[in-house]
């Protein structure tokens, strides 16, 4: 008896049809909506620095990822609160919480190493001579060797 793999499938069918991949499918879909609902009763600066996160049990929860954007929702909230209780989606609402939560820092991106110049790299050479440590003088030969050489310098 061999074993026969079931048939690939398009992963957006597995997504509509595996209960649990299907609920948090739809969660995601009904989240975008309230965001374009949301999005639209914003100014069009403060679009980009506000987020839906939830909206359970009337209070709808708001990600803000600048603290100046955030003070400025809050001066605004009974409005945008008035203006969301009259879209279907938002039957019910009777708070609004905004939390600030800002991005995460980008990971420090290594750049190019410094050039190694070739006056450094004999100073290297010539310390190297010197060390009885055989691991060491290896080490340091080979950052030697990475020196840029006088044809490279215009």
């Amino acid at each position: 008896m061999s074993f026969r793999p079931l048939p690939a499938r398009a992963s957006a069918s597995l997504l509509r049809e595996a209960k649990p991949l299907k609920a948090l499918f739809g969660e995601a879909k009904r989240l975008d909506r309230l965001q374009q609902l949301v999005d639209s009763q914003l100014q069009p600066a403060a679009r980009e620095f506000c987020r839906v996160a939830s909206w359970r049990e009337g209070t709808l929860l708001l990600i803000v990822t600048d603290g100046h954007w955030a003070t400025r929702l809050r001066y605004q909230q009974r409005r945008l609160q008035r203006q969301l209780q009259c879209m279907d989606e938002f039957n019910g609402l009777s708070r609004i919480q905004f939390k600030v939560q800002p991005p995460d820092a980008p990971r420090h991106k290594p750049g190019p190493a410094p050039e190694l110049s070739a006056r450094s790299a004999n100073n290297i050479q010539e310390t190297a001579r010197g060390i009885t440590d055989p691991k060491l003088r290896a080490a340091l030969e080979r950052l030697a060797s990475h020196a840029r050489s006088e044809t490279d310098i215009d």
